[in-house]
């Protein structure tokens, strides 16, 4: 299963980045890719949403429910799709202190099958999956060094 590892600093407190990534109903307010995000429930630091990204280079729609689970205690976020359109997505944040600054490092787990059309079709997934990712740590990254 392929795996997209993407690592950021972030010039602003830990406090700030991590609030600002936890509150992702308003991620479609400032991230280009997240078309909606509406949450489904909410039970402490479990929150369940649905999701609808864009993939521009092809005009497609991608959706998910995914299952967030923050500890606030450790700055961090696993999360899980509950079903939805990869064949399996999961994945962890964490964010530590450096110095001012905050890490931002984040990894996904994900399988997308497009039966009959091979590994290369795979190379251009990952390479979505890659660029969604540096999105979405470039967008945290943006809103809050200039918030």
């Amino acid at each position: 299963m392929p795996t997209v590892e993407t690592i950021v600093t972030i010039n602003a407190p830990l406090e700030k980045v991590y609030a600002i990534a936890k509150d992702n109903r308003s991620f479609p307010d400032f991230m280009s890719d997240v078309k909606s995000l509406t949450i489904v429930s909410e039970d402490g630091d479990r929150v369940v949403s649905d999701w609808v990204g864009i993939v521009p280079t092809f005009g497609l729609k991608v959706r998910w429910q995914q299952e967030d689970v923050w500890n606030d205690q450790a700055f961090s976020c696993t999360f899980r799709q509950l079903s939805g359109d990869y064949d399996r997505m999961d994945g962890a944040w964490q964010f530590t202190p450096e110095g001012e600054a905050t890490r931002f490092h984040s990894i996904v787990n994900y399988e997308y099958k497009v039966p009959g059309l091979g590994p290369l079709v795979g190379k251009v997934i990952h390479g979505i999956v890659v660029k969604n990712m540096e999105g979405v740590l470039g967008a945290i990254k943006q809103r809050a060094e200039v918030a």
